[in-house]
């Protein structure tokens, strides 16, 4: 049984079959047009060809996308991909595609790729995030998404800094018209606009890893505040693993100690989650808008 998904990213979009083990059967992208009309033809096509690379017909369509369609209006709200705000991209695509489409954000699809086969498949409760050009996350219970009744569980990166300093106020501004954004401390971005050289976050971690005095003090600043954000997430929520996704997840020394540091601004006596990097890497987006169907939910809903 093949499951096809899609992911728009920033700058592409892609579409992948996977089978009933998680294998990629086809996998095709192409270029986002930054067109709302032309991403549906996009789409059309990208699925088209995964169907025929994959040898079936008919298989079930699930996407993943920056943003998220509101529980009130079905519109696509908050995403960055700014040509699908405002826009029925569910009812488009299902007309485009002429089957039922599920849709979800795409952080949250990351976190259901990620606790179905990939880090936080042995546990119950995952969070997972995305620090990358952005600051996203997403939660599974039994590999089961969270999206809640406002269909905003995750929204993590626009929650404020926790205990933040004196010197981290009044914080910078976000371009969701608030301050001290979480994502702009702990996104590539953010990283790298706190150490102020001009240097992109990777190359800010490497530097730190030579001994770089400046670049280690920006990394152990990151680190405190990474934790400090997830330490707020587990006073909630206490999830049984934390999976780090996007280009800062790719920074090894992020890992070293980070379930202690945490565990200092946490309200218990004992803190043990561990923080694992996401087993997928930029391939769990499309995978999660596939597993999006499970295969008891596409027998139920498509037929024998």
């Amino acid at each position: 049984m093949i499951r096809i998904g899609v992911d728009f990213g920033g700058t592409k979009i892609e579409a992948a079959a996977l089978d009933a083990e998680g294998r990629f059967q086809a996998r095709v992208r192409a270029r986002s047009p930054g067109d709302y009309a032309a991403s549906l033809e996009i789409v059309g096509d990208l699925v088209a060809r995964a169907e025929r690379e994959a040898g079936v017909t008919g298989a079930s369509i699930g996407v993943g996308i920056p943003g998220s369609p509101s529980p009130a209006t079905g519109l696509i709200r908050n995403a960055n991909t700014t040509h699908l705000n405002d826009k029925p991209l569910q009812a488009d695509l299902e007309r485009t595609l002429g089957r039922p489409v599920r849709l979800a954000n795409d952080a949250n699809c990351f976190a259901l790729s990620e606790a179905t086969d990939g880090a936080g498949a042995d546990f119950e409760v995952v969070f997972a995030v995305i620090v990358g050009t952005g600051c996203g996350a997403g939660l599974t219970v039994n590999r089961r998404v969270l999206e809640g009744r406002n269909g905003i569980a995750g929204e993590w990166g626009h929650t404020p800094l926790p205990w933040p300093r004196p010197g981290e106020l009044p914080g910078p501004g976000c371009f969701c018209g608030r301050r001290n954004c979480l994502e702009q401390w702990i996104s590539g971005p953010g990283f790298a606009s706190d150490h102020g050289t001009g240097e992109d976050a990777l190359a800010i971690a490497a530097a730190a890893l030579t001994g770089d005095g400046r670049a280690k003090a920006s990394l152990a600043r990151y680190k405190d505040r990474l934790a400090r954000g997830l330490a707020a997430v587990s006073d909630i929520i206490d999830p049984d693993v934390i999976v780090l996704g996007g280009g800062m997840s790719n920074v090894a020394a992020l890992y070293d100690g980070l379930t202690e540091a945490i565990g200092a601004y946490v309200f218990s006596d004992v803190y043990t989650t561990p923080v694992r990097k996401a087993a997928h890497g930029d391939s769990s987006g499309v995978r999660g808008a596939a597993w999006l169907w499970p295969l008891d939910a596409q027998k139920l809903e498509r037929g024998p």
